[in-house]
């Protein structure tokens, strides 16, 4: 099983918003969007890391969709509406071009994969300390918490 696999396997799992066959569709479709997510999450990202992100959901009112999470209960879904509002446009827009898509689909599929990617990489229920690296420290982090 290929990392991207194994991490959508363990996304859904653990309570990603979306269906596991979807999101194996989107991945097997377009793998560079797990790239894309990790470059969202990843400390030397467009946003900071998670914790940018997290600020970026706050500032947009979503602050408690984001909690929820990283946090131990269920993960609030997400609409691609609201991950254009929180995103902005025009980085979608950068994102969608890198991926070849137009920007409503490139925000759907991350609306459906980031609540149970960050979930899973914030198992403590809190943000790590630190952030969660670099993009390369970060797919490594995934990899070794999907073999663990």
């Amino acid at each position: 099983m290929g990392l991207f696999d194994s991490v959508l396997s363990a996304v859904a799992q653990n309570g990603g918003s979306g269906g596991l066959q979807d999101i194996m569709g989107m991945v097997q479709g377009n793998p560079q969007l797990m790239q894309l997510a990790s470059q969202l999450l990843a400390n030397d990202g467009s946003l900071g890391g998670l914790q940018g992100l997290v600020s970026k959901f706050q500032e947009a009112g979503l602050g408690e969709v984001v909690a929820s999470w990283i946090g131990s209960g269920a993960n609030q879904p997400v609409s691609a509406d609201q991950l254009t509002h929180v995103l902005g446009g025009d980085a979608l827009s950068g994102f969608a071009q890198q991926l070849g898509l137009n920007s409503g689909d490139v925000a759907g599929q991350l609306s459906s994969m980031l609540p149970g990617l960050v979930d899973k990489l914030t198992p403590g229920g809190t943000l790590p300390t630190g952030g969660l690296g670099n993009a390369g420290d970060l797919l490594g982090s995934l990899g070794a918490l999907l073999k663990g």
